[in-house]
């Protein structure tokens, strides 16, 4: 920072703020995301691509969750020093839940797209196997990409610290900022509102106002803005708390506005747990239609299955 600016009473509001952002959030996730695995993994018996995304995505969102109580409580008290390497394990976690739920969802809008608009080249591309690998090779480059990143992020905490706060510069740092925003959502971004595009345009220009049809347009809106909703504002206040440690942005009310909305942007990024389950809720109808129903469909000149969508 570049001003002597007082940001002790923004500390101050956001110490309730995030009790009452986060306590839903924990309580509604967790129920969402428990009870998906149990829809996928033990009601459906068919494994699809589909099933294997959403459960791979159900597992990032709890990734998440995890940290949120250890989150809410290093907001009101301070940790010894030797719970240094604690914080640092539940900070690695926290961003690898984050930003491998954007890679899942960025995957999951990549297969949909190839499902919808090349039907028959999605038959040799896709499987359910390919998808698992998929799936694990998020994991490993979340992992891998976070853990280097992160772990400079608490240095020069001594004494008794807040975890979760308190960055060092190195956390802060322009290659750090830059490729965060470029390859943690920028990039994504655009993959999948391109994708989401071609989709409902390929769909829309089908003229296939089928129950099948429209139960696609709806997963396809609500990735969308499982994605979006969450992570556009949080990315907003990085950049721009990114411009004041960088001396760009010097007003202290404009500092302390910034700090203060980039605070409650990542709180609310958690919401990202619970928006998903619409993303579950359709893909778990579309599973449902009956057999004989798609067949119907197919015969009537569809060009893809929603049960693999």
């Amino acid at each position: 920072m570049t001003s002597n600016c007082s940001f002790r009473s923004i500390d101050d509001m956001m110490k309730y703020l995030e009790l009452i952002i986060y306590i839903p959030i924990f309580l509604v996730g967790l129920i969402v995301n428990v009870a998906a695995l149990l829809l996928f993994c033990v009601c459906f018996k068919k494994w699809t691509e589909s099933t294997i995304y959403m459960t791979s995505l159900a597992l990032m969102d709890l990734l998440l969750l995890f940290p949120l109580p250890f989150k809410m409580h290093a907001a009101n008290h301070k940790w010894p020093e030797n719970f240094q390497p604690l914080c640092l394990v539940l900070e690695n976690l926290y961003f690898v839940g984050i930003y491998g739920s954007i890679y899942m969802i960025m995957c999951i809008a990549v297969d949909r797209w190839v499902s919808i608009c090349y039907p028959f080249k999605s038959k040799q591309l896709r499987s359910p196997k390919a998808t698992v690998m998929i799936c694990i090779g998020v994991w490993v480059l979340a992992f891998a990409a976070i853990f280097p990143v992160t772990y400079n992020f608490g240095e020069g905490r001594t004494g008794l610290f807040h975890c979760f706060h308190r960055f060092s510069g190195k956390g802060w740092s322009p290659g750090v900022i830059i490729s965060l925003q470029v390859f943690g959502f920028l990039g994504p971004a655009l993959v999948i509102i391109c994708c989401s595009v071609h989709n409902i345009w390929t769909l829309k220009k089908s003229n296939q106002q089928s129950a099948q049809s429209r139960a696609c347009v709806k997963i396809i809106y609500s990735s969308l803005s499982a994605f979006l909703l969450p992570f556009t504002p949080s990315h907003l206040g990085i950049f721009l708390q990114f411009l004041v440690h960088q001396g760009v942005i010097q007003d202290c009310d404009n500092q302390t506005s910034i700090s203060l909305f980039i605070q409650v942007a990542m709180c609310l990024s958690n919401i990202t747990c619970c928006l998903d389950a619409l993303c579950y809720y359709f893909i778990a109808c579309e599973i449902r239609i009956p057999r004989q129903m798609l067949l119907r469909m197919s015969s009537r000149g569809a060009t893809f299955s929603t049960s693999e969508v």
